[in-house]
């Protein structure tokens, strides 16, 4: 099994289709907790058209470099680790978070969450980072970036609720305006 990164980030970006906000594109239904049966969720592919078999698929799972998708512990079941606009529960404990979390957004957004917060929009969750540097990257896929600071330790004080996924990325509802700082580098 030879994929190009074309082919894989073709691949990626139809589960995370699939798997985070369409499963009926395919015909597939996933249960409360986002789950999607790997043998029916490779048989629908291949009706799309898209050449994908186990091997492929455990290699996208395994090389992915956002972690977006997650097995089961009997490997039969696939989900995708957050992002989902459709409503499942994804199951994960509430935690302390640290002190400060990180939001990268594109600078063309940054008076419209200053002015209303982070709002989760069509996601269950608002997404935090734990590091500037994935803040970075993920602002950048909107335009120029720019990286808000989150005053998470004050918010769990607070009473707000946060999460963390397999991935390692923070979950919350939304972020008041309140508890954003612009990030200094």
């Amino acid at each position: 099994m030879e994929l190009s990164e074309k082919e894989t980030t073709k691949i990626s970006k139809f589960l995370s289709l699939v798997l985070r906000h369409k499963p009926e594109a395919i015909g597939i239904v996933l249960d409360e907790n986002g789950w999607a049966d790997v043998n029916l969720l490779l048989e629908k592919l291949t009706l799309t058209g898209l050449d994908v078999d186990r091997e492929i698929l455990n290699h996208i799972v395994a090389t992915n470099p956002k972690k977006r998708f997650a097995f089961n512990d009997a490997s039969d079941k696939i989900r995708a680790s957050q992002g989902h606009s459709i409503n499942i529960e994804l199951g994960y404990e509430p935690t302390v978070p640290p002190e400060i979390l990180y939001h990268g957004t594109a600078i063309h957004n940054i008076d419209a969450i200053t002015a209303t917060g982070l709002e989760k929009r069509n996601r269950q969750h608002v997404h935090l980072s734990k590091d500037t540097t994935t803040a970075q990257a993920v602002g950048q896929r909107h335009g120029k970036p720019f990286i808000f600071e989150i005053m998470a330790g004050q918010m769990h004080l607070d009473g707000f609720i946060f999460f963390i996924s397999e991935n390692g990325v923070w979950l919350t509802d939304n972020v008041p305006a309140q508890y954003l700082k612009h990030h200094i580098k």
